[in-house]
């Protein structure tokens, strides 16, 4: 879809129904009923003592200086400069430059009152090759962004994929499509807890899997971009029926092999923990009849259960066994094993909720032979020409507070409970030409997002019992937003492109200081 989240939305996998959304939706600001989640003003005394409030980014969206001090090539490079895959034809060759500015924008974080920042480790510039020699520039450099944050008391939460892998990986033996690359990201993980983990205490391995492998490989419509070769003409090669559930399989053992490293080897100096952030939207019944009940069921098990019921039952879900067959990979006994029990903490991605229902009809989409058509069912943000909820500028980004709640109560439910950081959530504005400066700083849908998702998030703690430890809002700054370019704005903080990246800080800067500030 050319914009920053399209792997939440399940039924956006394929072309077929991006144009069902381009086409059928209802005009911005047509709302649906949004549900409260719990009464009075938010608080910091709305959530647990010792709640961790942060905000998050990626390293290919912010750092820019993608040729500096022996920085590798990523596929997310070659990409973005290829012709036709970024929607404005920009690129991240200097994204918001906070590979040289990071000092300027924990300042940012720490006038806030902000807790920890999230961000993601540049595989290539510590491993240029992906393998090999380290480069020690790339060391240096996080040393100095870690130590600058804890100088400010903020603690850094790091990610060790967020999409960018070192190109020469993809060339060598394609990526994530190997078995190879779980030893090899073992061995960039080793690494970095070797250099960083005496500061560190809290890993992500990977951000997204379920979007990487969707957008990726069946879609095509993220870096690498493989996708079936006659159904997507853009693409230049690929197997959408089979590809993205390969790469889901290695994304799962390379946290497995990564937590078995760690736990053998740092765990008892460094007393840290790992986890990994699932993008989950909330999906509801279109209808009460039971055959789009379970269509909802199924399509929650095909995004979420996907990845994380490995890590917690050993397998994947029976339904996906079931609808898949063959073309699913199998564990191992040794495999299954190592997998499960391998996560700390579950973290969750989530920006909105649509509706669904099942699908056996749909012509256009079975002929894909993707994902899309295995889960069987189609997911929309509006029924009977209704939006499910008010609109952000990304066609896909439906403002629904209460899939919070109910989302966290399903992992709680799912899974047993297991402890939670809200490893995104937050809205986009467009970037547009003609609005002025003062009024893009004018956020106030941005507050009345985060004051919602987060009076749901802290109903379902209070009220329901879910173990959730943090919130990291997506995000500190606009920045590159991946195949949207630089068109949508996530950020606190407006960042002038026109005028050497100033950053200005929005409405909603001031609302998470008072936030962050009160008892």
């Amino acid at each position: 879809m050319g914009i920053k989240r399209p792997g939440q939305c399940g039924a956006a996998a394929s072309l077929a129904l991006l144009l069902v959304l381009l086409v059928a939706a209802p005009p911005r600001g047509c709302v649906g009923a949004e549900g409260s989640g719990g009464g009075g003003a938010l608080t910091r005394g709305s959530f647990p003592k010792g709640f961790v409030f942060g905000t998050a980014s990626a390293a290919y969206q912010y750092e820019g200086a993608v040729k500096a001090d022996g920085r590798g090539q990523t596929i997310w490079d070659t990409f973005a400069h290829t012709f036709g895959k970024i929607s404005d034809f920009s690129n991240a060759d200097v994204a918001v430059d906070q590979y040289h500015r990071f000092e300027e924008d924990i300042q940012l974080m720490a006038d806030m009152g902000m807790d920890a920042y999230r961000f993601s480790i540049a595989w290539a510039r510590i491993l240029p090759n992906g393998v090999g020699q380290v480069n020690q520039a790339g060391i240096d450099h996080y040393n100095k962004l870690i130590n600058a944050l804890l100088a400010k008391g903020i603690q850094p939460y790091v990610t060790l994929y967020h999409w960018d892998l070192p190109q020469a990986l993809e060339d060598k033996y394609n990526g994530w499509l190997d078995r190879q690359i779980v030893d090899d990201f073992a061995e960039y993980a080793e690494t970095c807890f070797a250099a960083f983990g005496d500061r560190v205490k809290h890993w992500i391995t990977v951000n997204e899997p379920h979007t990487v492998a969707i957008q990726g490989y069946d879609a095509g419509l993220q870096a690498p971009g493989r996708c079936s070769v006659l159904l997507h003409l853009y693409c230049k090669s690929g197997n959408s029926g089979t590809e993205p559930y390969i790469v889901a399989h290695n994304f799962i053992l390379a946290h497995a092999a990564v937590s078995r490293v760690y736990r053998t080897k740092y765990r008892a100096a460094q007393d840290g923990q790992l986890g990994m952030a699932f993008d989950v939207m909330w999906y509801e019944p279109m209808s009460s009849a039971a055959i789009d009940v379970e269509a909802t069921k199924r399509a929650q098990e095909f995004q979420l259960g996907w990845f994380a019921d490995p890590f917690f039952f050993g397998d994947y879900p029976a339904t996906m066994r079931k609808r898949v067959g063959e073309r699913l990979p199998r564990f191992t006994a040794e495999e299954a094993a190592l997998v499960k029990g391998a996560l700390d903490f579950v973290g969750i991605n989530h920006y909105t909720t649509y509706y669904t229902r099942h699908n056996d009809t749909d012509i256009i989409v079975r002929l894909l032979n993707d994902t899309l058509a295995d889960t069987g069912t189609i997911s929309l943000p509006f029924k009977n020409g209704r939006a499910i909820g008010d609109r952000a500028n990304s066609i896909w980004l439906y403002i629904v507070p209460r899939g919070m709640r109910s989302l966290m109560n399903y992992v709680k439910n799912r899974y047993n409970s297991p402890p939670i950081y809200i490893t995104e959530n937050g809205m986009d504005d467009s970037n547009s030409p003609f609005i002025a400066l003062k009024d893009a700083l004018k956020d106030t849908k941005r507050i009345k997002y985060h004051n919602d998702y987060l009076t749901n998030l802290a109903a379902s703690i209070k009220e329901d019992g879910c173990d959730v430890r943090g919130y990291f809002a997506w995000s500190l700054l606009d920045n590159w937003e991946w195949a949207a370019g630089y068109s949508s704005r996530f950020g606190l903080y407006f960042v002038d492109y026109n005028d050497k990246l100033k950053r200005y800080p929005k409405s909603s800067v001031q609302w998470f200081k008072s936030l962050l500030h009160s008892s």
